[in-house]
């Protein structure tokens, strides 16, 4: 299922900039919302980069943010939008078999990326490993008001290929981060009631040890 997944987003790479801009407004408020928790000092991974959305005005903030995608055309045209920015670096990467060393990264950014996962908690399982102690973790993800419109909104997308895996409302979507060892330090529900956006900022908590 995941190699169909990532045959889907090579061909929408070249659509999604443009498929995205409907969001850009929604975007500037989540990078608000990011900015304040980060540093010049910081290393950040970003899994799921699409084309840059967060990578490109988020990037100027940190000493070195890694931008990775399944797809390799998310990543070209990623590259592409950037241009020359020293902070930034991309690369196509698996979210859920990363090959980073061990607590090596203070952030670690997936955006709109773990509902549409078959199994988003091996992503979350390498996001533990490669974040340093008390590192952060920022997931903002698209949810479901679970409405009318909601529902046919994404029934609709999944005509053309794409999935949804997880069907998560805010608090759901709060819960399973929790339930997979992460401690909520910030959260905010965005975006308009058709499909909304649950901005969460945490980090690991030590009270448990999971594993897969």
């Amino acid at each position: 299922m995941r190699q169909k997944d990532q045959i889907f987003w090579q061909h929408m790479a070249k659509f999604y900039t443009a498929f995205m801009s409907h969001s850009t407004p929604l975007y500037k408020s989540l990078c608000a919302r990011i900015v304040p928790w980060l540093s010049s000092s910081m290393t950040v991974l970003e899994l799921a980069c699409g084309t840059g959305q967060l990578s490109l005005p988020l990037a100027p903030y940190v000493q070195h943010w890694q931008a990775t995608d399944l797809s390799s055309e998310m990543v070209a045209c990623a590259k592409a939008r950037a241009g020359e920015m020293p902070q930034l670096y991309f690369s196509t990467c698996d979210a859920t078999r990363l090959s980073c060393a061990d607590a090596c990264f203070d952030a670690v950014v997936i955006a709109n990326a773990l509902h549409i996962m078959p199994a988003p908690e091996r992503a979350l399982f390498q996001i533990r490993r490669v974040l340093k102690p008390g590192g952060l973790l920022f997931a903002p993800t698209f949810v479901h008001s679970g409405g009318l419109l909601a529902r046919l909104r994404t029934d609709i997308m999944q005509l053309s290929g794409f999935r949804v895996y997880h069907s998560w409302s805010s608090e759901a979507f709060l819960d399973f981060l929790s339930s997979q060892g992460f401690h909520i330090l910030e959260h905010a529900t965005l975006g308009g009631p058709v499909l909304p956006l649950c901005h969460v900022v945490c980090q690991i908590d030590h009270e448990g040890d999971l594993s897969l």
